[in-house]
């Protein structure tokens, strides 16, 4: 099969000879090192120029392209195993490891992933998503190397951010303890080197990775262990030592041999320490300090903005939105949250590390004493609303569903075993489009409806959003709120809509014979269904308590009842009804449409919905094919 080019792939006609020349590490390898920082700007400059036309992760990996570099440069990969915090990190290394001519597809459907994936290459050894999973996994498969006696490195690579978890510290906990293979690269790039202190601070890292370091260090072990005293003060002069020059020796307490701060962007200067790390026994810790979004200025100076972006202009950085759009779901909890704390001085914020994803942005910078960022700590965001709920304060938790999945424990036994008021905002709710399967929310239905105390919501419009996030947090216990990504059918707010009487759905269109009882989004979709068939369309908003009165109604009034949620069909919102049903011992032919019992790839959402045919054509398609089975029977 011929090499395709740059032009062939559709990305582009601009010549980057030396990233032409690389459908693997082992070409990488062929490069001599003067050729690697050349190497670092087409990378560079291809990655800008993939992700201004699909979308996606862009300052991430801007700020890792010559580690990625280095790493397969120095490693041999796949032999040896890369783990990527993440995943937002990991474009340059997708683009190294024969995916450079589908980078074009990014987070397309039948495309490649915007995270690493098992299926996707032997190179992604771990597949992600959330974050602080690396270390465990890399512990893992070093432990498996061990038992197997396979020689091999395994390196997690994770962002401070993420080391802030409490999984993270879990694994160098348990790693400190082994007897293996282990590299932890800690990519710092909250801060900057200056050149005298990059330049001390690159030296000691050389000299502290070194052999002639290593072979004192460890011969001194073996030399003092028969006098224990001299050798803790050897050990605690070489402690205060480095301590005057570097970062804290946690890492050290926990048995790992640290090594840093390095310029992550000195291409020399990495290689040296990379090779003396690779020949260094046990656990080792490297700290490098990066640039997020390194060579290119717009993301330099806003990485937060081009963390996760959509298609723009390479030249000028202007993100290319859609025009015309309404207020988010997002952006309508935004400014409900802001009007809500404006008027109470008992509501607090939490979010885990999505400040600006969830939407508390302006919160944030109004009410900064009742803002809590807790990092990428979604049990600790949870708990904390518990502690505040427990002294009369009114805590409301902004978090993605995918990420309340973490915090299941502490949403059951400190939350709702206590019946405390937390509200719950749970965004992207179902299907997320191009982030896939890692980040979406197909489940909280489903692990919510058994917890007790707990009261679930779905809205249906932009208006119904804000009327919920205002019953949640009148009600006087556990409440949560679940919407999706994305805006809504375009429905006027009012702000001053009084909150909804717990439990109650409401009828929006009424029909004959098919009854479609519809929570959140999927209203808008049964309305256009229900026109071919003539059918009731229910919007029952609630999930958890369901309007048991409404649902009897409809089973007494239709043939069929027709459940659709954007969430697995297995334990979510139909199954409450049809156990409803069956407790009262009604006998009514039931159809369940939501998300089957597989995880869905990343596409445009209207492409996601269409594949398990929760689109209206699906849907039509579903309730004709039920109809035929109900008539034959009859």
């Amino acid at each position: 099969m011929p090499h395709r080019t740059l032009t062939d792939s559709g990305v582009g006609a601009h010549r980057r000879p030396l990233l032409d020349s690389i459908d693997s590490p082992a070409d990488l390898r062929a490069l001599s090192e003067s050729q690697l920082p050349e190497l670092a700007s087409e990378l560079r400059s291809f990655l800008i120029e993939c992700v201004s036309k699909t979308g996606g992760h862009l300052a991430a990996g801007l700020g890792v392209v010559e580690l990625t570099l280095g790493l397969h440069y120095v490693f041999d990969t796949p032999h040896d195993r890369l783990v990527w915090d993440v995943g937002h990190q990991a474009y340059p290394h997708k683009i190294l490891t024969g995916r450079r001519d589908r980078m074009c597809t990014l987070r397309q459907k039948d495309g490649i992933s915007g995270f690493p994936k098992r299926g996707e290459s032997e190179y992604d050894t771990f597949g992600v998503g959330h974050s602080s999973t690396s270390i465990s996994a890399a512990l893992g498969m070093a432990l498996a190397a061990k038992q197997r006696g396979e020689r091999r490195t395994v390196i997690a690579i994770i962002g401070d951010g993420a080391l802030g978890a409490g999984m993270a510290f879990e694994a160098l906990n348990h790693a400190g303890s082994m007897d293996i293979d282990l590299v932890v690269i800690l990519n710092d790039n909250e801060m900057s080197i200056s050149p005298p202190v990059g330049a001390i601070s690159n030296h000691l890292a050389r000299l502290l990775s070194g052999k002639l370091y290593t072979s004192v260090r460890e011969g001194s072990k073996h030399a003092l262990a028969g006098m224990p005293q001299l050798r803790h003060l050897v050990g605690r002069w070489e402690e205060h030592m480095k301590g005057m020059l570097m970062p804290s020796t946690l890492f050290e307490e926990l048995g790992f041999n640290y090594i840093g701060p390095v310029d992550g962007h000195d291409m020399d200067g990495l290689l040296r320490t990379l090779r003396n790390i690779k020949d260094m026994p046990g656990q080792r810790l490297l700290h490098i300090v990066t640039k997020k979004g390194r060579g290119f200025e717009p993301a330099e100076g806003q990485p937060v903005i081009y963390h996760g972006v959509t298609p723009f202009d390479r030249q000028t950085g202007q993100l290319l939105k859609a025009k015309g759009a309404g207020p988010t779901y997002t952006q309508i909890f935004g400014g409900w949250l802001h009007d809500t704390a404006a008027a109470d001085p008992r509501l607090v914020g939490i979010t885990p590390a999505m400040c600006e994803g969830s939407g508390l942005t302006a919160f944030s910078k109004r009410f900064p004493e009742r803002y809590f960022d807790v990092g990428i700590a979604e049990q600790h965001a949870v708990t904390l609303a518990a502690g505040l709920a427990c002294e009369g304060l009114k805590p409301v938790v902004a978090i993605y569903s995918s990420f309340l999945q973490r915090a299941y424990d502490q949403l059951v036994h400190d939350v709702a075993l206590q019946n405390l008021d937390v509200t719950f905002a749970v965004d992207r709710g179902g299907l997320v489009g191009a982030d896939g399967a890692t980040h979406a929310g197909g489940f909280d239905l489903s692990f919510c409806r058994p917890i007790p105390n707990l009261v679930i919501m779905t809205p249906s419009n932009e208006n119904e959003c804000r009327r919920m996030l205002r019953t949640a947090y009148e009600y006087e216990g556990p409440a949560l709120v679940r919407y999706p990504r994305g805006g809504g059918p375009g429905v006027a707010i009012d702000p001053n809509a009084p909150a909804l009487p717990i439990g109650r759905g409401e009828i929006v269109r009424e029909g004959s014979r098919i009854a479609l009882l519809a929570f959140g989004p999927l209203v808008k979709t049964a309305l256009e269904a229900a026109e071919v068939f003539d059918a009731t369309v229910a919007d029952m908003r609630f999930v958890k308590p369901l309007d048991a009165a409404l649902i009897l109604d409809l089973a007494a009034r239709h043939e069929i009842l027709v459940t659709l949620e954007e969430n697995a069909i297995a334990g979510g919102a139909g199954s409450g009804v049809a156990e409803l049903l069956s407790e009262q011992g009604v006998v009514r032919r039931c159809l369940h449409l939501g998300l089957p019992d597989r995880y869905i790839d990343h596409a445009e959402h209207h492409e996601q919905l269409a594949s398990v045919g929760l689109d209206a054509p699906g849907i039509i398609a579903s309730l004709q094919a039920e109809l035929e089975r109900h008539e034959h029977a009859g």
